[in-house]
């Protein structure tokens, strides 16, 4: 029973400052200032309405839905070839393939931006959609297939085998067969990939100087001296509550998919 009152209280604690976040977004800056830690009298939800409209949150929130989806999608795409391929087709060099893309993991975003900032302007992608898209693709497709090459490894072989006696090509194999199966796995790769796009400052802030994403946009809100917490409170909920919607439907997905490849691969 002690136990319990004790779980109950440290629950209590843990919750406290979601809490405050949360009375904060639904008060004046006024307010805040007069009294940060006090229950809100006079609750208001103008602060919505001025992080989405003033500050131009909305025009950052479709540039974030554009990037988002269209990183998404080829990062699935192209993860999806390379790990079958990689897991299902015997070729030379193949596992040094597989090492080199390893070992692209423990290289640091920030170790790479000056030779990545001067490929994109090379490219002539600097303050674009596409080279936002481009950018998250290579940043995040090490990953995507090593993922997708211990999902398809933990297949059974004479699948791909009965497909060929069938007369299917290696497109038609990976279309028809390959696909079909790695559907929990590119879930999972979806959520989380949307996960790491949607959140990223330090990539679009780099490559979108003149337009902005959404994360960008709330961390513009916060002054060198001054800061409006209410906004920047209310702002930051607008922008957590499309993944929070994404975490609710999928949550068994993405739970499940953690352990892909742990066992085989």
């Amino acid at each position: 029973m002690a136990a319990r009152r004790a779980d109950g209280r440290a629950g209590a604690l843990l919750r406290l400052p979601a809490l405050l976040r949360a009375q904060q977004r639904a008060e004046t800056n006024k307010g805040y200032i007069l009294d940060r830690f006090g229950i809100v009298a006079d609750p208001t939800f103008d602060n919505f309405v001025q992080a989405w409209h003033r500050s131009h949150l909305d025009a950052y929130f479709l540039n974030s839905v554009v990037v988002t989806v269209g990183a998404v999608a080829l990062l699935l795409f192209v993860a999806s070839l390379a790990g079958f391929a990689l897991a299902c087709l015997r070729f030379p060099f193949r596992r040094l393939i597989f090492i080199i893309i390893l070992a692209a993991l423990m290289i640091p975003v920030q170790v790479v931006l000056v030779p990545f900032y001067k490929t994109i302007i090379g490219l002539g992608l600097l303050n674009t959609r596409a080279g936002l898209i481009v950018s998250y693709t290579a940043f995040f497709l090490p990953f995507s297939v090593y993922l997708m090459t211990a999902f398809y490894a933990g297949l059974p072989h004479e699948l791909v085998e009965a497909a060929r006696i069938d007369g299917a090509s290696l497109p038609q194999v990976w279309w028809h067969v390959m696909l079909p199966l790695g559907k929990p796995a590119l879930i999972t790769l979806a959520i989380l990939n949307t996960l790491y796009c949607w959140n990223d400052v330090l990539i679009s802030l780099l490559v979108l100087q003149k337009e902005r994403t959404l994360m960008v946009g709330i961390a513009a809100l916060k002054g060198e001296y001054t800061t409006n917490v209410p906004l920047l409170t209310a702002g930051i909920v607008l922008a957590a509550l499309p993944i929070v919607i994404l975490y609710v439907i999928f949550q068994r997905q993405i739970v499940n998919g953690i352990a892909v490849g742990a066992v085989k691969g």
